[in-house]
């Protein structure tokens, strides 16, 4: 299987990656291969995915047959030639960008190339972003830069004005399903829950699929909003969210935190015969700790973006509820018959809460659906903006109450 295949519903740019790949070979810039690629596009249409398959056929003898040592410790992330960055705290600061420029400034040791892949391009600070242009505008002659983001807007004009831009697509339900069920073996009616649910996010679907937990948690946040009948259960609901969420984190970084704790610490000699930890080991470990904190933040504020993404398909599927009902209470009007009642059901993202999907359709005016759906989208941006979460959400539940 080559490194391209991996790459669901992406067929539109697979062509130019594999031209560009093609090109590269003569070591040179040309219209179809050069210095700087920006991959953008939405949570889970596999960005990272495709630039790393990118950089593995550019280092690739064989144009990315995915069965080579080169392949495989490329998308591995164990490649000498392949510099991938992935950062969990809540920016790219400019120390790491300085240290990177350091790095990415040798010569390829095996391969034709040095490339580098930043997974979260959109998490540079100002001063990081600029530090990062003048290598972008001046690069090294086998040095190849993929940067990813959600959207153009993300990452500086000066940087994005010098890359190639390549718009990925959110997969269809259907491809992520057969994905799941081809490479994962996971049951049909699972693979199509999953899809569906996670609004073709492949890595999400595949964690819905195999994780009975994760499925329970997100039941649960999906009928928080069904309970709010007044200010007091739009508290409890925020509460109970911000609860979910942090669990979720904790779950996640708790075993992490303490092995890498561990490892650090004995890499400065604690536990060994003699005084203990090397001088300097504190403040490196002091330094992990902030780190992780910054992590454990992110983690937080990630899980409540989801759940709030999760919620939001709630009140999509309630006004594609009521859009059907003015259709068909046109159409009867005109004494038309129509599709569109049997259609519904098909539509909704969750059709496992049809039932109260409907009720709550009826419940609401259509503006008020809409006003809802605004809101969450403002609950969102206000966490990217490090509001305080739980003050957020609590704003956000009065709200939908």
């Amino acid at each position: 299987m080559k490194v391209f295949d991996e790459l669901v519903g992406q067929q539109h740019i697979v062509k130019s990656l594999q031209d560009a790949v093609t090109s590269s070979r003569n070591g040179e810039e040309t219209q179809e291969m050069t210095h700087a690629w920006l991959f953008t596009g939405p949570p889970g249409s596999g960005r990272s995915s495709a630039a790393v398959a990118f950089a593995a056929a550019l280092i690739c003898p064989n144009d990315g047959c995915g069965t080579c040592i080169d392949c495989r410790t490329a998308m591995a992330g164990g490649h000498a030639d392949v510099e991938v960055i992935r950062t969990e705290g809540l920016s790219i600061k400019i120390d790491e960008v300085r240290e990177l420029l350091q790095r990415v400034a040798w010569s390829p040791s095996v391969g034709g190339w040095r490339v580098v892949v930043m997974e979260d391009a959109d998490r540079l600070t100002e001063s990081a972003a600029n530090a990062m242009l003048k290598a972008i505008e001046e690069p090294g002659s086998r040095t190849v830069w993929l940067l990813c983001a959600p959207t153009l807007h993300d990452v500086l004009p000066t940087i994005r004005s010098r890359c190639r831009h390549l718009q990925l697509r959110t997969p269809s339900t259907d491809a992520v399903a057969e994905v799941l069920i081809r490479r994962d073996g996971i049951s049909p009616g699972m693979a199509d829950f999953a899809a569906r649910v996670s609004q073709g996010h492949i890595g999400r679907a595949r964690h819905l699929a195999i994780n009975e937990s994760i499925r329970g948690r997100r039941n649960t946040i999906m009928k928080l909003p069904l309970g709010i009948t007044d200010i007091a259960s739009a508290f409890k609901a925020a509460a109970t969210l911000v609860e979910l969420a942090t669990e979720e984190a904790n779950t996640q970084s708790e075993a992490r935190d303490e092995k890498e704790s561990q490892e650090l610490a004995q890499a400065w000699g604690q536990g060994a015969t003699g005084r203990g930890m090397a001088t300097g080991g504190s403040k490196a470990l002091k330094e992990l700790e902030k780190e992780q904190k910054s992590r454990a933040t992110r983690m937080v504020r990630d899980s409540l973006d989801g759940a709030l993404l999760d919620i939001a398909t709630l009140y999509r599927d309630v006004m594609m509820v009521q859009a059907a009902n003015a259709t068909n209470g046109a159409d009867q009007a005109n004494g038309a018959n129509s599709a569109a009642s049997s259609n519904d059901a098909q539509s909704l993202i969750n059709k496992e809460l049809a039932n109260e999907i409907v009720a709550l359709a009826d419940r609401l005016p259509p503006h008020a659906t809409v006003e809802k759906i605004n809101a969450i989208m403002k609950a969102r941006t206000n966490l990217s903006f490090n509001a305080a979460p739980l003050l957020t959400i609590e704003a956000l539940m009065c709200a939908l109450a």
